[in-house]
This record gives C-alpha cells, sequence and structure tokens, in this order.
C-alpha cells in the first residue's frame, strides 16, 4: 500500500481524465496582451544565472496524450528551464512543465501558484478539474500550477512496470512469518532499485526543498513580485519550506489539510493512524455502528483475507488483505465516499471483493487495461530523499502494539509502512523533519479540518506554530474528508477568498462548524 499522504484524492481521481500538458511552439496564446514574452520584473532568485532568470515562457495549446484530450478552455502549457542541482546552478537544467489560464477580469493580483499534493500529484492534470472549486479566485488571479520535478511531465519517474506492480499485490504488506517479512523488504528493496535505474542523477535531486527553489524561480519568471501560493496535504509542507527560504517574498498563501512540520517517519505514520482510525469511526457512528464494534467486524475481515484474499470479478485477480485496505481508505478520503464504502463492506462480508478491489485501483490510479499511474513513484522518490530516518523492522516491530493501539484497523499496515518505505533505499535522506519557521514572513492562513484522514488536524496548530509568531494564523473547520476549502463550508470559503482577494486576514483560532 502506497503511503497514505496522499493530495486531494476525489480531485486527484477526476483529474486523471484531464489531459496533461506539454510546451509547444505552435497556436500562441494571443489572448495574453504580450505578457507571456515579457521579461520578468519581480526581483530574481539570488544566485541564478541570467540565462535562467531572464527566460521568457512560451505558453502554447496544451497537448492531449493518447489517454486523455487537452483540457477545455483558455488553458495554456509552457516548459520553465530551472538547475538539476541547485547547489550548481550553472551546471545542467532540468524542464519542469507548467499549465496556465489567464484572470478573467481587469483587476488582477497576480498568480496563484497550486500544488495538489502528494508528493507526486500532477498539478499540470489536477489544474483544470480543480478550477471551479475556485472559480471565485480565478477572476484576479492567473490559476498556476507545475509537476514538480521528478513528477509526470517534468521528468517523471517509473520505477516498475505496470506487470511488476500488478504481482506485488501478492507482497503481504503486514508480514506474519520470517518468509513474508523478508520478501516484503526484498520488494522494497527492488522498487528502490528500480527508482534508481529510472532516474539517474535526477534521484538526488527532487527534495522538497529543490522544488521549494523551483517555485521561487517560477514566481520571478511569472513577473511576481511575491508568491501567492495555495497547497493542500504535501503541499503544505512545501508552502512551509518555501517561507522558511523565501519569507520575504511570501504574499497570500493558503495551506489546507495540513502536514504536521514537527512528524518524524514514525510521528506521521502514528498521525495517519489516528486520523484515518478517527474517520472511520465517524463513519460508523453515521451508519449507526459502535466504533469500536465496527472497527473489531473490518479487522475480522482484514484477518480473514491475509489468510484467504476474495474472488473478484476482475479478470481472475483476488482481493488481498493490503488491497481490501487500500479500498476501505479512498472513500474515507471525503464524506461523499461514505455509501461506496458501505456497500463494498457488504460485498466482500458476502465473499465478492470486487467492489473494494475497485476502490483499491482507484487508489492506485490502475485503469482498466491494466495500467497503473506513476504518483506513488515519484511521491517515493521525493519523501525518500527528503526523509533521514530509515527505521529497521526490528524497532517497527516493537511499536506494532502502540501502531494496533492507536488503530485496530490501520495500525498495523502504517506501521510496517515505516519499515519497508524506504528500505534499503539508494540514495541518503536529508533531514529528520522539515524547517518551516519563517520570521518576518506575511501572515499564512493555515486551514485545518477535525475530521481530516490524512492529515489530521492537530498538525495544523503544529504548522502554525513552527511558522512563527505573527505568520501562522489557523482556520479550524468542524467536518470531514482530506481539506476544507471547496468542501462544503460557506464560512470557510468566505474566509480564504476574503484572504485571497483581499488581503483580510482572519482572526487566529477562527472556527467554522
Amino acid at each position: 500500500m502506497a503511503r497514505l499522504v496522499r493530495w486531494t484524492a476525489l480531485t486527484a481521481a477526476a483529474a486523471l481524465l484531464t489531459a496533461g500538458c506539454g510546451g509547444g511552439s505552435s497556436d500562441k496564446d494571443k489572448d495574453d496582451g504580450g505578457r507571456s514574452s515579457a521579461a520578468p520584473s519581480a526581483t530574481a532568485p539570488s544566485g541564478v544565472p541570467e540565462e535562467l532568470a531572464s527566460q521568457t515562457l512560451d505558453w502554447a495549446r496544451c497537448k492531449g496524450t493518447a489517454d486523455a484530450p487537452a483540457p477545455d478552455g483558455d488553458w495554456r502549457c509552457a516548459t520553465l528551464k530551472a538547475p538539476l542541482d541547485w547547489s550548481d546552478p550553472d551546471g545542467e537544467t532540468i524542464d519542469l512543465a507548467l499549465i496556465r489560464s489567464r484572470a478573467s477580469g481587469d483587476d488582477r493580483i497576480g498568480s496563484l501558484l497550486f500544488n495538489f499534493g502528494g508528493p507526486g500529484g500532477s498539478g499540470v492534470s489536477t489544474m483544470p478539474s480543480y478550477a471551479d472549486t475556485v472559480s471565485s479566485l480565478h477572476e484576479r488571479y492567473d490559476l498556476v500550477s507545475w509537476d514538480p520535478r521528478g513528477v509526470a511531465a517534468s521528468e517523471g519517474v517509473r520505477c516498475r512496470t505496470d506487470e511488476a506492480i500488478e504481482a506485488a499485490e501478492s507482497v503481504d504488506s503486514t508480514p506474519d512469518t520470517p518468509a513474508e517479512e523478508q520478501a516484503y523488504l526484498k520488494d522494497a528493496a527492488d522498487f528502490g532499485k528500480g527508482c534508481q535505474k529510472a532516474a539517474g542523477k535526477l534521484m538526488e535531486h527532487v527534495s522538497t526543498t529543490d522544488t521549494a527553489r523551483d517555485m521561487d524561480l517560477m514566481r520571478h519568471v511569472l513577473g511576481d513580485e511575491k508568491m501567492h501560493y495555495f497547497g493542500i496535504s504535501y503541499g503544505t509542507e512545501l508552502g512551509g519550506v518555501y517561507a522558511h527560504l523565501f519569507p520575504q517574498h511570501v504574499g497570500r498563501v493558503i495551506l489546507d489539510a495540513v502536514v504536521d512540520p514537527g512528524a518524524d517517519t514514525m510521528g506521521h505514520a502514528e498521525n495517519q493512524a489516528r486520523g484515518f482510525q478517527r474517520a472511520l469511526d465517524d463513519y460508523l457512528k453515521s451508519t449507526g455502528q459502535d466504533p469500536a464494534e465496527g472497527s473489531r467486524k473490518i479487522a475480522d475481515l482484514l484477518e480473514r483475507l491475509d489468510a484467504e484474499p476474495l474472488p473478484t470479478s476482475s479478470s481472475g485477480r483476488k482481493l488481498t488483505q493490503t488491497l481490501a485496505l487500500t479500498g476501505i481508505v479512498l472513500p474515507l478520503y471525503s464524506e461523499s465516499g461514505w455509501p461506496s464504502l458501505t456497500s463494498a463492506l457488504e460485498a466482500a462480508e458476502e465473499g465478492d471483493g470486487s467492489e473494494l478491489l475497485a476502490l483499491a485501483d482507484g487508489y492506485n490510479e490502475r485503469d482498466p487495461s491494466g495500467r497503473y499511474g506513476t504518483t506513488t513513484h515519484s511521491q517515493r522518490v521525493i519523501s525518500c530523499l527528503d526523509d533521514k530516518q530509515r527505521p529497521t523492522a526490528e524497532e517497527t516491530k516493537k511499536l506494532l502494539p502502540r501502531f494496533e493501539k492507536v488503530s485496530p484497523v490501520f495500525g498495523a499496515f502504517l506501521g510496517w509502512d515505516t519499515a519497508g518505505w524506504c528500505h534499503d533505499w539508494p540514495v541518503a535522506g536529508q533531514h529528520e523533519t522539515p524547517e518551516v519557521s519563517a520570521p518576518g514572513a506575511a501572515p499564512i492562513l493555515v486551514v485545518g479540518n477535525t475530521g481530516d484522514p490524512a492529515t489530521p488536524y492537530e498538525g495544523a496548530r503544529r504548522m502554525a506554530d513552527e511558522l512563527g509568531k505573527d505568520v501562522g494564523v489557523v482556520l479550524t473547520w468542524k467536518g470531514e474528508g482530506h481539506g476544507a476549502y471547496g468542501s462544503g463550508s460557506d464560512c470557510v470559503d468566505s474566509a480564504v477568498d476574503a484572504y485571497l482577494l483581499k488581503g483580510t486576514v482572519p482572526k487566529d483560532g477562527k472556527v467554522c462548524s
């Protein structure tokens, strides 16, 4: 099972139907008022070669692919060149794919840059599908996103073939025997070797810090003096790192579905176990079940699947314990997914694993033909370069009782994930936890949702505290799902809109119910 810190899952699923984009030289953006070729006037990042600092973006119609047509509307795509190695900015460069739709009104503020999370989520494919959610912002902002380095059209990494991914479905993610443990760790090591072979020298240059530096170059080339930014899930960590590196360039910044910057590898896993169990408890209460009893029932189902996977209607594939858990996770990202979880669990109890398998395939980006997306590949390459910790199997096993106490359903999976995720990784990690302190930065609005399963609410207050006094401002929503803005709260939406459109900062601690 992929690590559960993911971008807004249901938005991303919709984005699978939306085209990726690539730069081109034909059919230029004729409505750009000449600004696409104008030299940037904003403060240039220090140490950036003039050739990169003065580059202009060649905005052209986005190109569709065999799998998805180009997005409708006035979306334009371009390619930004950035240093491969930011410690050697005069060296090799990497191409980063961008997408933009210009502000629809005359009273333009600037660009609003979006990162939808992951790490590993494609902003180029997701941005058009998210535009309706942020339509109130589009009149005054250019909506801009990109594929971060190592993701999708920005030299995205594929670590193994579709056939190998499907074969790995049989690997037990909660090993019970020495043989299963050996197979689990071997699979993890093999995945890392595949990533290294695919990524080459890029493997050491896809960190969150690298991407934050790309963002500041992007800000300059787009012609913005300040970085206006909307980060979701992992995008909140990226936003915090950017604010730390470039506090003087922070404009109006929203961090929604906040990753706890003070949690290390074990801490993130425990946070997520708590968050998903909390969301599952809320789901069970909504169906009239006692959370403890309902969780035991689901845990019993998973235990039975560990011994004997269920048949499905999908070409002889079986529902394993790991796939079942993945299928349970997806609908917990949004309250609107709860009915599908009820139906899938009922079918599984009756001996049919098809519905849970379909949910797992949605999470794993598997299409009906058996092709898989590469989000989790990029996610692993980026996070294992970021994270210095490499918990061993023995260390994990000692902590499993604590994880299982936090969550009888998700604890063991997330506990073992700490041992397998970066096991025998070919590149060393960079830090225990990210640095996000940003003294002197403009106020940053940190939005936390009390029912968030993937990035539990407590991370919002921690992020605000670490950003620093008079910088981090917390807005709380008492709701369900991964992310608050656009999720049904007029209170949240109006507060965010007032901040981004008028610069009105809400009182720290404001609560929307």
